[in-house]
């Protein structure tokens, strides 16, 4: 029998502490760790986002008519765009030269990471779609109430941004890079797979990482000490100064992480004469490797191929895993077998002439993204018949 939505009531949290876990999880599911209740208040616990960060906590909960949660989003109120990886500083500049005010804005995300997945969480179920359509419309009653410009929910997956766009929402395509595991039994199977002149780049690669007397290893979150998070943190944070200015995560998240997910995390060590040299931080799903974070304290040819890439696969393959997951922007990934991915992020927008410019300009957008997928596709390195699934 369907449920009467008539009784459901929306709210918001200031805190995912207020929320139970195993009530969250029900809603998140257990196949993508970023949306779990553990992973989202470790970064609140760790002060990653909170006060002063920008990113402050306003998590949106659907109850029924006895309390219970059968939806929820995380949802956060923005003064900033910063790690987000959906750029729309754009959007920002031209609303205030017009005389609006673009921030606070609410962002429905999992904050500094760029990694496709649920974001209206249901309970599964035959109502499973109608409470989705709920959510949807409770963020934009949400954004009304606290008249802020504009709310939005990015990185989705395919039935969050059906809902959304049922209830009006403007969509916006993206691409990732992701590989695919086509079943592979090894490293070297994968690289038949590839054509003659991709192959020897990559053995070339891989072998000056290791004549450069560089090995690496995979550990477990379970494995690893406050010692190994002290030297991730410093290769971390030297990445993010080189690249950002500032890091968004800081030190405390990380050894929260690693004690709370356990063999989810996955740190892939790069050691010389047994020293560590470099780290990239993995989240392990129940089908899909994450590749997360990386930092470097030496300048080696290829160690960043190697450690984000190479060894993603390889523990793809090893683990059973469908695929790994590299993070946003990289062409140079389809090189390494990692291909164009399309995401998609839907867009509530207050005022009307505003919705119709951001409208008239997605639509351009997405026909230029279409235009690049063909073309990126088209810089495939593997052989025809291995991408038509023939032997």
């Amino acid at each position: 029998m369907p449920e009467d939505h008539s009784q459901t009531v929306a709210k918001l949290a200031s805190s995912i502490a207020s929320v139970a876990a195993e009530e969250w999880d029900a809603c998140a599911g257990t196949e993508n760790p970023f949306v779990s209740h553990v992973f989202l208040k470790a970064l609140e616990d760790s002060g990653s986002v909170g006060d002063g960060t920008g990113w402050r906590p306003l998590h949106l909960l659907l109850e029924d008519a006895g309390g219970r949660l059968i939806g929820a989003m995380p949802l956060y109120l923005k003064s900033h765009s910063w790690g987000e990886y959906v750029f729309d500083q754009s959007w920002a500049d031209a609303w205030e030269r017009a005389g609006g005010r673009y921030y606070p804005k609410l962002q429905a995300s999992v904050p500094f990471t760029p990694v496709p997945g649920p974001r209206l969480l249901v309970r599964p179920g035959a109502d499973a779609g109608a409470r989705r359509a709920l959510l949807a419309k409770a963020l934009a009653a949400a954004a009304t109430q606290l008249e802020v410009s504009s709310a939005h929910v990015t990185f989705a997956q395919a039935e969050d941004i059906a809902a959304l766009s049922a209830a009006g929402y403007l969509l916006r395509k993206g691409v990732q890079f992701h590989w695919q595991n086509q079943g592979y039994r090894s490293f070297e199977e994968f690289l038949a797979n590839l054509s003659s002149r991709k192959r020897k780049t990559i053995r070339k690669e891989r072998a000056a990482v290791a004549e450069a007397g560089i090995t690496l290893r995979a550990l477990p979150g379970t494995e690893i000490t406050s010692r190994h998070w002290d030297i991730f943190f410093r290769f971390y944070i030297s990445t993010s100064d080189r690249k950002w200015g500032s890091p968004y995560l800081n030190r405390k998240f990380f050894e929260l992480l690693g004690a709370r997910l356990g063999e989810k995390v996955v740190l892939i060590l790069a050691e010389k004469n047994g020293r560590p040299v470099a780290g990239a931080l993995n989240l392990k799903g129940a089908d899909t490797l994450y590749g997360r974070n990386w930092g470097a304290s030496v300048d080696v040819p290829f160690l960043h191929f190697e450690a984000c890439y190479y060894q993603a696969i390889e523990y793809a393959i090893g683990h059973g895993l469908a695929r790994v997951e590299a993070g946003a922007q990289g062409p140079h990934k389809i090189q390494r077998g990692y291909l164009p991915v399309e995401t998609t992020s839907a867009h509530w927008i207050a005022d009307a002439g505003f919705r119709k410019a951001v409208a008239d300009f997605l639509r351009r957008e997405r026909s230029a993204i279409t235009h690049e997928i063909a073309a990126l596709n088209e810089m495939s390195p593997y052989r025809c018949e291995a991408q038509r699934g023939e032997a």
